[in-house]
């Protein structure tokens, strides 16, 4: 096992820059969990807007309104005046002013009237507070009709029903995008940019022309270097894969492992990680020095993965650039990981697709594996 501890004493003198890129990804991975634990539809409140009143009638009427607010927004009384409204809303103080003119229910209520309203310019909250106050007036002039008195039908309009929402769930879609998905999302790049690096190192120590030589004169057959040498990649890569799931394990625990998509999951990485592989073995075959490995391996790990919707979710990316991607392994990848990420169980139709996706990610692990063995073909030849 000469050439495999020769392989894995050169990535050994590598391991800080392996280190450095686990610890960004699961620095990433961390703070993305933070986030999708406050992003919960539980979470849900209304929005609350400054809103200064002038009321100008000072009636029972005028107040129920003002109260009426108060109990979905930020009010404040105001003076009428009109330098007073202008300085509010220049100084954002408030963006909506309501003007409730004297004679209020007269004017309003009876006379049909619309309120006299000041907003900031461009704000979409002004349409939210128009509609409230449009549906707190037909209120009233219902509660009038009817026969209540103006106090009568103030307390009545005050009191809103509250809707009671419940989430519909079955079981197979899923109403919350689980964490780990973000989590899996993120995996190529981790895969992409370890790979090309750790393999470039470690296939620019062993082409060089004296090590080559020597390799060729060595007791040990070539056979044997190859296989020894294929041994110690894959078991680079497999460890890498393991790290990654271990990861998800520790920070996901029971909601990953109880999964029932766990091994498409599992599954998928492991493809992912073949494809990271062979096609960061075949760069490695082009590079002739560290500059070089730099710089192709950032253009391909980034390049990649921003046009596969690894850091840009694919449902707001352009088609266009998404027709482009699915000449690249990653955009495969992805399209499972957003699928699983949909579903708690798989159904036939679905798991046809996925089963396509794995497939097509397998066809590209064998023709980069192809091209590696015509290339070192032509090298040893030349």
């Amino acid at each position: 096992m000469t050439v495999f501890k020769g392989y894995m004493k050169i990535l050994k003198k590598n391991l800080g820059l392996v280190s450095i890129y686990l610890v960004i990804f699961f620095s990433v991975a961390m703070a993305l969990q933070a986030a999708a634990r406050k992003d919960r539809l539980e979470d849900f409140q209304k929005t609350s807007v400054n809103v200064a009143v002038a009321d100008q009638d000072d009636s029972i009427l005028s107040h129920a309104l003002t109260d009426y607010l108060g109990t979905i927004h930020n009010v404040s009384e105001i003076s009428s005046d009109p330098a007073v409204m202008q300085e509010e809303l220049y100084y954002r103080n408030t963006e909506y002013i309501v003007q409730i003119p004297k004679n209020f229910y007269e004017t309003c209520i009876v006379q049909g009237t619309p309120i006299s309203v000041t907003k900031v310019p461009g704000s979409y909250t002004s349409f939210y507070v128009d509609q409230q106050i449009n549906a707190w007036l037909n209120n009233i002039r219902t509660y009038i009709s009817a026969g209540f008195s103006q106090e009568e039908a103030s307390k009545a309009a005050l009191v809103q029903p509250t809707a009671e929402v419940s989430m519909y769930q079955d079981a197979t879609t899923i109403t919350e995008t689980p964490g780990y998905t973000y989590y899996f999302r993120y995996v190529p790049y981790l895969f992409l940019a370890v790979l090309c690096y750790s393999m470039g190192y470690l296939l620019l120590a062993f082409q060089k022309e004296d090590i080559q030589k020597r390799m060729q004169a060595s007791a040990i057959s070539i056979r044997r270097q190859n296989l020894e040498g294929l041994l110690a990649m894959f078991t680079l890569g497999f460890g890498l894969w393991l790290i990654a799931i271990i990861g998800a394990v520790i920070m996901y625990q029971k909601d990953f492992l109880a999964s029932r998509v766990l091994l498409y999951y599992l599954l998928n990485t492991f493809l992912m990680m073949t494809v990271a592989l062979s096609l960061s073995y075949l760069l490695g075959l082009f590079i002739k020095n560290s500059n070089m490995l730099s710089g192709i391996s950032n253009i391909v790990s980034l390049g990649m993965c921003f046009l596969s919707g690894v850091f840009v979710p694919m449902s707001i990316m352009d088609k266009k650039v998404l027709k482009i991607a699915q000449f690249l392994p990653v955009y495969w990848y992805e399209s499972i990981n957003e699928t699983l990420s949909q579903y708690r169980t798989v159904s036939v139709d679905i798991a046809v697709d996925i089963w396509k996706s794995m497939g097509i990610e397998v066809m590209f692990t064998l023709a980069f594996l192809t091209i590696i063995l015509a290339v070192s073909k032509y090298k040893r030849q030349r």
